[in-house]
C-alpha cells in the first residue's frame, strides 16, 4: 500500500501472470489521476474509451481531463447501456467504430464501465486487427470486484450467457470506490453478491466479517469498501494466477452462476433480473441443492439467505418479476453452461460457508426435481 497524498489511501493487488501480470489500483479519486495510470502503456499519446451512456454522463468528462493532462488524445464511444449490448451487432458496431477512430495494434482501448462495456470492449480488443491490449476502470461494485479481473471478455448468444468470447488480459484496473457513490442502489446491492461469493466459495472468516460489514459498505464507508474490494480481489487473482483458462480450480468463481445464468437467460438479459440478483438467487439455490444432497449442514441455506436479504437481494425466484419457463426449459438451458462437459450438467456445490468444489456429471434428475419443489415454494 501506498499514499497517494495525505488524504488519500490506495492500494495495489498484483495479478501474476507471468508477462501478462498487471497490478489493480484500488482507491478513492483515482479517476482524476488516471492519466498517470494509463500514459506509462502508451505507444502514442491517442486512445479510445469505450464507456455506455450512463456513465458517459456521471464521469467521461473527469477521465478526458485526466488523460488530457498527461498529453493523450482520446476518442469516446458511447455504447446503449444494458445486458443486450453484449452482442453481436453491437460487438461489430464497436470494432467499426474503433477501426474509424484510427485504432491501431500498438494503441490502447479504455474499457470505462460496469461489467457489459468491460465485457464487450475488451472482447473487442482481443479480435481488433488480431488483438490489441486494453485498461479497464470498472465504474460497478460488480465490475470492481469480479468482470475487469481475470481477462474473461465476451457477448451473450441466444444459446446463453458469455458463450461467445476470448481470454484477453488487461494492462491494468484502476478501481475508484468513489464511482460507487452514483451507483443507484439496486446496482449496488447486485455487485455486493459478487462480494459475498469470494466468502462463500473460499474464505468463511470474510463471509463472517462481511456480515457485520455489509451495513457500512453499502451506505458507503470508504474503509469498508476499499478492504471488501481488496479481499476480493486477491480472492480472484489467487485463483486467476492457478488457473487462467478455466479448465479447474478457477471454475469455483462460477457459484451460484448455473443457475443465476438459467434464470437470466429466461428472462431475456433485461431488467426485470440484474445479474447479481440472478447470482445472488443463484448462491442460494446452489446451498439448497447441496443441503438436499445432505453435503453440507442444514441451516447453512438459511444462513447465506438471511445476509443476502438484508442488504436488498432476492433470494428466490419468485421474486423476478413476470412469468418465469417451467424447470425443464431452465435444466436445458445449464446444458449451454460454459462449464458443462459432454452434455453433462457441472455444478458449484458447498460443503459449507467457505468450502465450495466443482461437482461434475450431477444428476440431471435430481437438479429439475430440485427446481420443481424450488420453484413452487414462495
Amino acid at each position: 500500500m501506498s499514499d497517494l497524498n495525505a488524504a488519500e489511501r490506495r492500494e495495489t493487488v498484483p495479478v501474476s501472470l507471468g508477462d501478462r501480470s498487471y497490478d489493480i489500483h484500488i482507491g478513492e479519486g483515482l479517476l482524476a489521476r488516471a492519466g498517470e495510470v494509463v500514459a506509462p502503456f502508451l505507444k502514442r499519446p491517442l486512445t479510445a474509451i469505450v464507456t455506455d451512456q450512463n456513465v458517459a454522463a456521471a464521469h467521461l468528462a473527469t477521465l478526458e481531463r485526466a488523460l488530457a493532462a498527461k498529453g493523450i488524445r482520446s476518442t469516446a464511444i458511447v455504447m446503449p447501456p444494458g445486458e443486450k449490448t453484449k452482442s453481436y451487432q453491437h460487438l461489430a458496431e464497436l470494432c467499426d467504430k474503433l477501426l474509424a477512430a484510427g485504432i491501431e495494434r500498438r494503441d490502447r482501448i479504455i474499457a470505462f464501465g460496469g461489467g457489459v462495456i468491460g465485457d464487450l470492449a475488451g472482447f473487442a480488443a482481443a479480435i481488433l486487427r488480431r488483438g490489441v491490449d486494453f485498461i479497464q476502470i470498472p465504474t460497478t461494485l460488480l465490475s470492481q470486484v469480479d468482470s475487469s479481473v481475470g481477462g474473461k471478455t465476451g457477448i451473450n448468444s441466444p444459446y446463453g450467457k458469455n458463450l461467445i468470447g476470448a481470454f484477453h488480459q488487461p494492462l491494468a484496473v484502476i478501481t475508484d470506490i468513489a464511482l460507487l457513490d452514483t451507483l443507484p442502489k439496486r446496482e449496488l446491492a447486485a455487485g455486493y453478491a459478487e462480494v459475498a461469493k469470494y466468502g462463500l466459495l473460499g474464505d468463511a472468516d470474510f463471509f463472517e466479517w462481511l456480515e457485520g460489514a455489509a451495513p457500512a459498505i453499502m451506505r458507503g464507508d470508504s474503509q469498508a469498501r476499499i478492504h471488501a474490494i481488496r479481499k476480493s480481489c486477491e480472492a480472484k487473482a489467487q485463483i486467476v494466477a492457478e488457473d487462467e483458462h478455466e479448465t479447474g480450480v478457477r471454475a469455483l468463481l462460477n457459484l451460484g452462476h448455473t443457475f443465476g445464468h438459467a434464470l437470466e437467460s429466461a428472462t431475456g438479459y433485461s431488467q426485470r433480473l440484474l445479474h447479481g440478483e440472478g447470482v445472488s438467487i443463484g448462491m442460494v439455490q446452489a446451498f439448497r441443492f447441496s443441503e438436499r444432497q445432505k453435503l453440507c449442514p442444514p441451516g447453512t441455506a438459511d444462513r447465506v439467505a438471511r445476509h443476502l436479504k438484508s442488504v436488498g437481494l432476492p433470494i428466490h425466484a419468485s421474486q423476478i418479476p413476470g412469468e418465469l419457463p417451467p424447470p425443464a426449459t431452465l435444466v436445458e438451458i445449464m446444458r449451454q453452461d460454459k462449464k458443462a462437459q459432454g452434455g453433462k450438467l457441472t455444478f458449484i456445490l458447498a460443503r459449507d460457508i467457505g468450502e465450495a468444489f466443482i461437482a461434475r456429471d450431477v444428476n440431471e434428475h435430481d437438479v429439475l426435481n430440485f427446481l420443481t419443489e424450488d420453484l413452487r415454494q414462495r
